[in-house]
């Protein structure tokens, strides 16, 4: 959840359940107040969604045509609860509609019709036509955190769902296609498990802050002289 990496101008997530929203609106607009071409992507899962501020938000970023790709990431089932019992909307791209935003659902799964997508979605954007509202169709196989246990759905239905795994699914198409061969594929799979482990590595050697961290950055001192008390 709080992965963060500045330099990749990957922004992180948030505690508060579609707390991000807005704020990928706001980095988009800073986009387009700079005249860059930089598209923001604004990632939120089918719980977020029933959250005011995705409404206040899809309908300020439509109105001022902000350069932003909201991705819902529907697995069905948000921290626990079905969208079927959460939701009278359960094809949640058709939410866009009431903003006139372009929405549409793509199939989560299939890594190719997830890269098409996103493709169409960013040229839209690109073009200044402002935002665009895409329903990622996945799923997950285990429960929320580490105390879910996941007895709202049934084994079979994760089975089901893990026989079309995205991963495994690209994998047939590359040797199929034969895109890369079997000891490229292998060198790729040990090179993601090296960048893992050092990871984890690295989180497990690095020592705890320092109790003083606790109050870094929570008040800014200002030095600007037209707000200072006489």
């Amino acid at each position: 959840m709080h992965m963060f990496d500045k330099e990749k101008r990957f922004f992180g997530g948030h505690g508060i359940v579609g707390g991000q929203i807005p704020l990928g609106a706001g980095i988009a607009f800073a986009e387009k107040y700079r005249g860059s071409k930089n598209v923001t992507v604004c990632y939120m899962g089918d719980g977020a969604v029933r959250q005011g501020a995705f409404h206040e938000t899809l309908n300020i970023a439509m109105t001022w045509k902000l350069p932003v790709i909201f991705i819902i990431e529907n697995n069905n089932y948000a921290m626990g609860t079905s969208v079927e019992r959460s939701s009278n909307v359960t094809e949640l791209y058709k939410l866009g509609n009431a903003y006139e935003m372009p929405s549409e659902p793509v199939d989560g799964m299939t890594v190719e019709t997830v890269h098409e997508a996103m493709e169409k979605a960013v040229g839209h954007v690109r073009e200044g036509n402002g935002p665009y509202l895409l329903e990622m169709n996945t799923y997950r196989y285990k429960g929320h955190s580490m105390s879910d246990p996941a007895k709202y759905r049934t084994k079979e239905e994760v089975e089901e769902y893990k026989a079309k795994d995205a991963i495994d699914e690209v994998l047939k198409m590359i040797r199929e296609k034969k895109i890369a061969s079997e000891e490229e594929i292998e060198k790729i799979n040990k090179k993601v498990t090296e960048e893992v482990d050092d990871a984890v590595k690295f989180a497990d050697e690095s020592p705890y802050p320092y109790p003083s961290e606790l109050y870094k950055d929570v008040y800014v001192q200002d030095d600007y002289p037209y707000i200072k008390e006489d």
